[in-house]
């Protein structure tokens, strides 16, 4: 007997800044006519203020934050048949806190290499680069293992048209093995 429900699923574009998760997910919520929420408009007030005053957050920071993503994501599970979240999700630790209690959640790593971020960066109009910046993302950056089965990595070196036709084919592949594995 299948189960004919639709299932709605949660997609997070995740990755270092600068591998474009924003204009990706942008461009593919479009196309899909998806949900779309970017996760640093969720930031409790005093991380806002702790980067506006230049200092880093650290994870105890980033905790609140990441509960508030964790909580968005199972009420995107309840509305939508596809949502997408930008948030780049570096460690491990924070993936697992976005999985907690959230069915069908996948995550698509914007994976680029250190030379082809930083010169899309630098060449980026009226934008403010400091490459410590990135050094810091790629020192933080724990990519996602075998381990992660829900992790699918989007190359970022082709055109943002190519990016965007191969993560939406990503998502209508795991949305089609989701619903596969749902009916058996």
């Amino acid at each position: 007997m299948s189960d004919t429900r639709q299932l709605n699923h949660v997609f997070v574009l995740m990755g270092v800044s600068g591998s474009g998760k924003s204009a990706v997910a942008c461009s593919v919520a479009r196309q899909l006519g998806a949900a779309f929420l970017d996760g640093d408009f969720l930031h409790p007030r005093a991380n806002i203020i702790k980067m506006a005053q230049g200092h880093a957050l650290d994870d105890n920071d980033r905790q609140p934050w990441l509960k508030a993503l964790n909580d968005a994501i199972f009420a995107m599970q309840g509305t939508n048949h596809i949502s997408l979240l930008v948030c780049s999700a570096l460690k491990k630790s924070y993936r697992d806190i976005l999985r907690e209690d959230n069915e069908h959640l996948s995550f698509l790593y914007m994976k680029g290499d250190f030379d082809l971020i930083e010169h899309r960066l630098k060449s980026r109009k009226g934008h403010f680069f400091k490459p410590q910046m990135l050094i810091s993302q790629f020192n933080t950056l724990e990519e996602p293992g075998c381990d992660e089965k829900d992790v699918h990595h989007i190359d970022i070196k082709p055109t943002l048209g190519e990016v965007v036709k191969h993560t939406i084919q990503s998502i209508d592949c795991i949305i089609k093995t989701t619903a596969y594995v749902s009916e058996v």
